[in-house]
């Protein structure tokens, strides 16, 4: 006898956190693809905009992905010209990555898009609400995932 699994129960913390964190990108993906980016590479091109290079592993860290899901998403944006590699002189494999003049442009037209898929979800969820919620999820970052 086949039986239909029980729904995620409702203090499931990982079933929330991916349900939310989806429903939130297809938000910011609706908006950014307007720039033609992805929020992933939004935010790629936002840790890249101070001027300075990062090696692969900086980048990694600060985005906290593992590195082939930042290589998948850093293709495009090198493709486009948006980002430049180049070796790190530590070995053939070991590249920093810096963003182009083209790049920073595109970041300057996305910011409007960002700005307006802000906007929609604190004006939806609330500012207040929002702000907490971003501290709180800073906070997990920051202090869970040194477990």
């Amino acid at each position: 006898m086949h039986t239909n699994p029980p729904d995620p129960p409702d203090h499931d913390d990982c079933f929330a956190i991916r349900q939310a964190a989806r429903h939130i990108s297809q938000l910011y993906e609706r908006h950014l693809s307007e720039a033609e980016v992805t929020p992933t590479q939004f935010s790629i091109l936002w840790a890249l905009r101070r001027g300075s290079s990062l090696t692969m592993l900086e980048l990694a860290q600060a985005m906290v992905m593992d590195r082939t899901t930042l290589v998948r998403a850093l293709r495009p944006l090198l493709r486009h010209g948006l980002v430049a590699g180049e070796p790190d002189g530590q070995g053939p494999r070991r590249l920093k990555v810096s963003l182009t003049r083209d790049g920073q442009v595109r970041l300057d037209e996305a910011m409007a898009f960002w700005r307006a898929a802000q906007d929609e979800f604190e004006r939806k969820f609330g500012p207040q609400q929002a702000a907490s919620l971003r501290r709180e999820l800073f906070r997990v970052t920051r202090d869970v995932s040194k477990a």
